[in-house]
């Protein structure tokens, strides 16, 4: 245990992450040994402007520093607060091959200012000992982000810790379970199982008394007022499926949880009883997406009065046709279980994973022969139409040329409509890239001096070359990576 605390110390104080020396008044990281081996580090981040440059910073260190890729979960937003959090667990190769868990907490402190909370122990305490390191972290740690729950610097009770890890019963020591189809991971708790319908990237959970969650589900969306809905309903008169939700994309999901949440139970057959919306709130979403998390009571009659926490995230707009989808998150508790099962829920869901490149490549499988009928249906249509313009050109040519010229007024607006649409897939691959280049242990590096000179390499490759040529070799933001050439 304390090979185990010596190495982290080093790693994290050593390393310079949790430092800020442009600041006057910031002070060194301090670090906190709690009882039992616990430790708690927390600080500003040097370098980073950002929520995500310090979580992915952070990451990247404690991959470094302990010789092993943290197995991390779904990111969170803390309730009432602007500060984000995620589970990781790891091996520590530096010290003895020690199993370690723990939990990144990230607030913005001002502008281009953000601070980190690290809290960590041996995996087989973590459930015990997190919420003991959250209620001293509040107590001591008061950056912006985290104004509105902690109020005066005098410390906070551990009543007014966050939600997403709200008191609650100890967590159980995990076991990672994969999908047959090796799709998706997550951890589980004794008692906990992983049910039948689970796959495709999709997981399923049912506990002992009652508990139900949900990984990664999606619900299929159509947004009746974007004008692609009815240009796709002029050439689709047939009724709207009753797996759809219809629901404007850019909705008020904070304000109309409740609604939207009735609508989704209508297209699933859920009869939810009685709902009462207690909290929700807009959450960090990727660029073309926005996300809500609520937490409802409802009382199905097959069930009983439950607990819901839910994270739902509308992506994907589709503006030829207004389709889109929704990807849902959640636990169900009943009631009677929910205080002592509610952190253990939420430990669960943060160590979900899934392989979406193999899921993508399963689904692109499934679909090509529907899309490939899809297109001679459009294609042949379009045929028809340009078959009667000519027709009607040759007839009456003035009234011809006119259609023509409306014609191509609207071909000009497709054109782009799907330069557009080619620019956001652009701009996703080059973040997907990004992503895949750190979970690859890869890097974008390039020459000062000719900087369209970029080569992607291993992390190591890049430290040596860096340290090598110091004032030739930089590493290359996602955001300046080159098409064609880094992704």
């Amino acid at each position: 245990m304390r090979a185990y605390g010596r190495v982290l110390a080093a790693s994290v104080l050593l390393g310079g992450l949790l430092i800020c020396g442009h600041q006057a008044r910031a002070a060194n990281p301090i670090t906190i040994d709690m009882p039992g081996g616990a430790r708690i580090t927390y600080g500003p981040v040097a370098g980073a402007t950002t929520q995500g440059d310090a979580m992915l910073s952070l990451l990247r260190f404690i991959h470094r520093s302990h010789g092993d890729r943290p197995n991390v979960g779904n990111a969170f937003r803390f309730r009432d607060t602007d500060s984000v959090g995620i589970f990781f667990t790891l091996v520590n190769r530096q010290a003895g091959n020690v199993e370690v868990a723990g939990l990144i907490i990230v607030a913005q402190n001002g502008p281009n200012q953000v601070e980190a909370a690290l809290l960590t122990d041996r995996a087989d305490r973590f459930g015990e000992s997190i919420n003991p390191m959250l209620t001293k972290v509040y107590e001591v740690w008061h950056p912006a982000g985290l104004a509105s729950v902690n109020g005066p610097s005098t410390g906070i009770a551990q009543s007014a810790a966050p939600a997403a890890v709200a008191p609650s019963g100890p967590i159980p020591p995990m076991r990672k379970v994969i999908l047959p189809d090796r799709t998706a991971s997550i951890s589980l708790p004794d008692g906990w199982n992983i049910t039948q319908e689970s796959g495709g990237g999709t997981i399923f959970v049912a506990g002992p008394s009652g508990e139900k969650i949900v990984c990664n589900a999606t619900n299929s969306a159509q947004d009746p007022t974007n004008p692609g809905y009815k240009r796709f309903r002029q050439n689709y008169r047939g009724p709207v499926p009753a797996n759809i939700v219809m629901v404007p994309f850019n909705a008020d999901f904070v304000r109309n949880f409740r609604d939207l949440y009735l609508r989704i139970c209508s297209t699933m057959k859920f009869n939810p009883g009685e709902v009462r919306v207690d909290s929700a709130e807009a959450l960090p979403a990727a660029q073309g997406a926005h996300c809500v998390r609520a937490t409802l009571h409802i009382n199905p009659p097959d069930s009983g009065p439950t607990e819901l926490g839910e994270t739902l995230c509308a992506c994907g707009l589709d503006p030829t046709t207004g389709f889109y989808h929704f990807e849902v998150s959640l636990y169900r508790l009943p009631v009677a279980v929910a205080d002592r099962q509610r952190a253990t829920a939420v430990a669960i869901l943060s160590t979900f994973e899934w392989d979406e490149a193999l899921v993508r490549q399963r689904a692109n499988a499934d679909v090509a022969p529907i899309l490939a009928s899809m297109k001679k249906s459009w294609d042949d249509q379009q045929r028809a139409l340009i078959a009667g313009n000519q027709a009607i050109a040759a007839g009456i040519r003035q009234t011809g040329e006119n259609a023509l010229a409306r014609a191509r007024a609207t071909q000009q607006m497709y054109d782009q409509q799907h330069r557009d649409w080619e620019k956001g897939q652009v701009d996703r691959d080059r973040t997907q890239q990004g992503f895949h280049n750190y979970i690859l242990d890869q890097t974008v590096i390039r020459d000062i001096q000719d900087p369209n000179t970029h080569a992607t390499v291993w992390n190591r490759t890049a430290e040596v070359w860096q340290k090598a040529f110091p004032d030739r070799i930089e590493q290359v933001p996602v955001q300046q990576y080159i098409q064609g050439r880094d992704f």
